[in-house]
């Protein structure tokens, strides 16, 4: 009996057509979830570097204001990205993950609102290729809203 089966089995030398349909159309319906599922992923990797991006120019700006550099005490309480570089805060002006250019250095901006209880608060502004990517948040609301900030 034994001899019977091992030979049976022996024989078989490949796939049948049904077996292979059957793998093709588990590996169609496998790529038919994974794909959407990785753009989905990149684009939401791409709004987290805005993010990111904006979250290292309000860094720099508190540091300019903390330094007391000249660049921050300007009247209408604004830096653009282009000063930032200019003097130093920034060493490379960021590069927008969807256009791979630099944002816009004159309109990419930080405004730099007093409060009533005498501190600050920075407002961070970006704009890629004409496009405004991140408009007018904060700090806080970068940190807790992320990505729904994000308009592409």
């Amino acid at each position: 009996m034994f001899k019977r089966i091992r030979n049976y089995f022996k024989n078989q030398k490949g796939l049948t057509l049904v077996e292979l349909l059957a793998v093709i159309v588990i590996l169609g319906i496998i790529a038919a979830i994974a794909v959407p599922s990785i753009g989905k992923i990149m684009e939401n990797s791409k709004k987290d570097a805005h993010v990111s991006n904006a979250q290292q120019i309000l860094g720099a700006a508190k540091l300019a204001v903390a330094s007391k550099d000249p660049i921050s005490t300007g009247t209408d309480n604004t830096m653009t990205l282009g000063e930032l570089h200019t003097a130093g805060f920034i060493e490379e002006i960021p590069v927008s993950p969807k256009t791979n250019v630099a944002y816009d250095s004159t309109t990419s901006k930080v405004v730099i609102d007093t409060t009533a209880t005498g501190g600050f608060l920075y407002k961070v502004t970006l704009v890629d290729s004409g496009n405004t990517v991140i408009n007018g948040e904060t700090a806080q609301s970068l940190a807790k809203a992320g990505r729904d900030l994000v308009s592409e």
